[in-house]
């Protein structure tokens, strides 16, 4: 029976890691960008702000980096 028990153990911690891996984006500079839109919609500039800036200064050569910057721009204005 002990040896059942662990199988399912095991198997459970598979399908944990599994999941968990397969959740992650892998782009970081997407998942602020996507944060920053959200907290633009939710009326919070400031905060939006903070992640547009983020992205210009973590991930420079980014694809998200020039629209961060341009939706920086907008929200100054």
């Amino acid at each position: 029976m002990k040896q059942g028990r662990m199988k399912v153990f095991i198997l459970t911690l598979m399908i944990l890691f599994s999941v968990a891996v397969s959740g992650c984006s892998g782009d970081k500079a997407k998942d602020i960008m996507d944060t920053a839109i959200l907290e633009e919609k939710q009326h919070n500039p400031d905060h939006a702000r903070q992640l547009y800036q983020e992205i210009i200064q973590k991930y420079p050569d980014s694809a998200f980096a020039k629209d961060a910057q341009k939706k920086l721009s907008e929200l100054k204005k």
